[in-house]
């Protein structure tokens, strides 16, 4: 677990430092913006997507100067979504990574202008900055915008998870759970994943394996977070907790409690493991971030 930890740290390190640089400030009142977005995307954060854009790209012998762009612009569209999905409107949380969220640091005006800055800039910065063939870059454009949108993607899932609410039948309940998972959370651990195996031109049986690893580990990330939630240590975790019981939210632990939703998780891991163990590619860190993720207090 140490070797993960140190991997993600010296990633994160280097990560960091090239985000930084996206964020030139501007002249006049409109910097305030920009620094909104600066302080958003660099407010810590364990950086799990951008590694995963990496290092599935470095299985194909794509290096990190080649794959940051994707990462990057990743990263901008994951921070968005948290901007917005902190709102009072939305989940009205005060504390993000420990920190105050967007809009209680500057205004809520500027955290939802901040929020369509980091959208639109990931779209912008894509398209510029990756230098690699035009048909790959369209390909990764084009899975962002799919995985991010409404038909399927991350705000199908954000308003599933503000307005789903069951009808008593374990089923449906069940499938609902399931579904909010895997347009909310699932879709951007999947584009991560499925973006670093385009990037590598993989062939398509190979990232079809890529994608079922992605969506094992998105799963087991979710309900991490939701027994995190339930149980974590609110200093570790760096926001408020207990929040899904108190707005009566469809989660992994309230369907399945505790224990079965921890041993379920543990075993989207192994199969996980086993999933990506079965490339013909060096494949250590991935299965080691597998493990992390059921693992981590934050």
């Amino acid at each position: 677990m140490s070797d993960i930890i140190e991997s993600l740290t010296l990633f994160s390190k280097r990560f960091n430092v090239d985000l930084a640089n996206c964020f030139p400030p501007l002249d006049g009142a409109e910097n305030r913006v920009i620094e909104a977005m600066k302080y958003s995307v660099m407010n810590g954060g364990k950086r799990l997507r951008p590694y995963l854009v990496c290092e599935c790209a470095k299985m194909y012998g794509v290096p990190y100067e080649t794959a940051f762009p994707a990462a990057a612009s990743l990263e901008m569209l994951h921070s968005y979504s948290l901007i917005h999905d902190d709102l009072p409107s939305m989940d009205n949380d005060d504390l993000r990574r420990g920190k105050p969220t967007c809009h209680k640091q500057f205004d809520e005006a500027t955290a939802i202008l901040a929020g369509d800055g980091l959208l639109t800039y990931a779209f912008d910065y894509l398209s510029t900055a990756l230098v690699i063939r035009p048909e790959i870059r369209l390909t990764l454009i084009q899975l962002l915008a799919d995985a991010a949108g409404a038909f399927g993607g991350m705000v199908s899932g954000q308003t599933l998870d503000l307005y789903a609410a069951s009808d008593g039948n374990p089923q449906h309940d069940e499938a609902i759970i399931s579904r909010l998972e895997t347009m909310k959370t699932g879709r951007l651990l999947r584009y991560a994943c499925e973006a670093g195996a385009v990037l590598g031109q993989a062939p398509q049986n190979e990232r079809q394996t890529i994608i079922s690893y992605s969506r094992k580990i998105g799963q087991a990330f979710q309900i991490a977070d939701d027994i995190l939630d339930k149980e974590g240590d609110p200093k570790l975790v760096g926001k408020t907790l207990h929040k899904d019981d108190s707005q009566n939210k469809f989660t992994f632990v309230s369907y399945y409690g505790v224990e079965k939703a921890r041993n379920l998780a543990q075993n989207l891991i192994a199969e996980a493991i086993a999933e990506i163990q079965s490339l013909p590619h060096p494949t250590d860190n991935l299965q080691a971030l597998a493990q992390y993720i059921i693992n981590r207090s934050f």
